[in-house]
């Protein structure tokens, strides 16, 4: 049975107990349907009926912390996995794809990660969502229900889980800092972050990683 975790715990994703030969980071979410107001919908816009397109991106850092190669200037080429550098040099590490609505059952993206495979210098991944163009659609978390995070080991058994929806606490806020791998001895640590950012954009979160 999966650990459910809350915000700010943490588990020990250990060699012994779990095929961390391939291991998926799922993430999937819903969205609220609001009716638009009569002005609303005569003007068009507003956000709550229009896909929402959120991204899962992750950031592979050495143990001080840091990004060490962020690429060109695109960001491509180097240790940030998202939509336009779907996977990493190493081939341990890579996005299946870009779900632009949030539709359907089961995991909306995913993150596959051979965390055998993952070259020693990486010590952590941090993974982060970010609603794209969210501030120019007037579109936030807190229109975001059911979101989730959760690890798959290679024998696909769910290892650990961290739910987090968004409310009216989140209305300001089009990106997220959703959880975090920690290399540790016989293993990787799983911990329930969940820190928003009114930004809509990973680039913000990453500044701080650089």
């Amino acid at each position: 049975m999966a650990v459910s975790l809350k915000k700010g715990q943490g588990v020990s994703l250990k060699k012994s107990e779990n095929d961390l030969s391939t291991v998926t980071i799922g993430l999937g979410w819903d969205v609220k349907e609001e009716k638009k107001g009569f002005i609303a919908a005569l003007l068009g816009g507003g956000g709550q009926n229009d896909d929402y397109d959120l991204d899962a991106v992750a950031f592979l850092c050495h143990s001080d912390g840091k990004i060490h190669n962020a690429g060109n200037n695109n960001l491509v080429g180097g240790d940030i996995v998202f939509f336009n550098n779907l996977r990493h040099s190493s081939g341990a590490i890579w996005l299946t794809g870009d779900n632009r609505t949030g539709a359907g059952e089961g995991d909306d993206e995913q993150i596959i990660v051979k965390l055998n495979d993952l070259p020693a210098q990486f010590a952590k991944i941090v993974f982060v969502v970010q609603i794209y163009q969210g501030i120019q659609k007037r579109q936030s978390f807190g229109n975001i229900k059911n979101a989730f995070i959760r690890a798959v080991d290679g024998k696909g058994k769910e290892m650990v889980r961290f739910d987090l929806s968004g409310g009216e606490g989140f209305s300001q806020y089009r990106s997220l800092l959703f959880a975090e791998l920690i290399r540790e001895d016989g293993g990787w640590k799983f911990n329930a972050i969940g820190s928003p950012d009114n930004s809509d954009s990973f680039v913000n979160w990453a500044k701080r990683y650089i």
